[in-house]
């Protein structure tokens, strides 16, 4: 049975790619490179090419607070296009199965937490990421509409932030423990302040990389609802930002060079996700504590950084 994977070179491709080895699929990865999802006859192409029984759609046009504020068409545009082509090509290629990745940014701005699957559309997101957010929401409204119309087994996962190895570590572009990560490697190399824009007082819930790319693979294998699937840590795993520039910075010894610049926008203050439900169908689930991921993180960057995307 083969699986292909959009987006597979990317932060969650790559997790998935490391633990793929633990199951007996053909994993078929595939990124830009292969072909541009954005161009109907290249990903028709591509599904004629692997004719896959499995889709796990993770490509998409991502980044952090500052892409999203500043290249509003590139996000809508982008991600409206891939998601269509992937979509519809699933169905007309009989995909057995077709995960979409979403993310808890997506959420309205104006909501009651923690938030859970049923209130996606309730009502604007926050203005900050609204062009991404709205193509986001419609990938999620087209795969309701094939599992209505025709019966596909296309569902939405909706993941909390997500951190890990082969990230997007742009200090521009990246989300924010790349970004950090990247920011503090270059402040300690220079003997400079380790500067976090914004004051760190919002709070996050972040996955590790490889949780959720196990998690991902239960999904498959394991769920069939109809409605989207929240993967997240708990609330109780919620964390300041501050703390996670805390811990980015004690993992290259140099906590006490740290500093917050007001003058830059917080975004959103939280977005907290309830994972009642991925619980209560998975029971247990043992998630990477922030700080051993962090330093997972921290360590691969060093290590990779002349290779890593920045």
């Amino acid at each position: 049975m083969k699986i292909l994977v959009t987006g597979g070179t990317g932060l969650v491709g790559s997790a998935i790619k490391k633990i793929s080895p633990n199951y007996d699929y053909d994993f078929i990865f595939v990124s830009s490179k292969d072909a541009d999802l954005t161009d109907y006859a290249q990903t028709y192409n591509l599904f004629a090419k692997h004719q896959p029984d499995f889709v796990i759609h993770l490509a998409a046009c991502v980044g952090g607070l500052f892409k999203n504020m500043n290249q509003k068409v590139d996000m809508f545009e982008i991600n409206n296009l891939i998601n269509f082509n992937v979509v519809k090509y699933s169905h007309k290629f009989n995909v057995k199965k077709l995960i979409c990745c979403l993310s808890t940014c997506i959420f309205p701005d104006k909501t009651t937490y923690p938030i859970n699957e049923t209130m996606l559309h309730n009502g604007p997101p926050h203005s900050s990421n609204d062009a991404y957010a709205y193509a986001k929401r419609m990938l999620e409204v087209h795969c309701k509409a094939y599992q209505e119309q025709y019966g596909n087994n296309f569902s939405c996962v909706i993941p909390t932030n997500i951190y890990g190895p082969h990230d997007n570590y742009c200090l521009n572009d990246g989300h924010v423990i790349p970004a950090l990560t990247h920011r503090c490697y270059l402040a300690k190399q220079n003997n400079e302040p380790f500067r976090v824009l914004g004051s760190g007082s919002p709070l996050r819930q972040f996955i590790y990389s490889e949780d959720l790319a196990q998690l991902f693979m239960w999904t498959l294998e394991n769920y069939n609802g109809r409605g989207s699937l929240i993967l997240s840590v708990g609330e109780k795993n919620e964390v300041s930002i501050k703390k996670v520039a805390t811990e980015i910075a004690k993992s290259f010894n140099y906590e006490h060079m740290m500093e917050f610049d007001t003058r830059y926008s917080d975004g959103q203050f939280k977005k907290t996700a309830d994972n009642f439900k991925l619980m209560n169908l998975i029971e247990k689930f043992n998630f990477t504590t922030i700080e051993d991921g962090i330093k997972k993180n921290t360590d691969w960057f060093i290590e990779n950084f002349e290779s890593a995307r920045k």
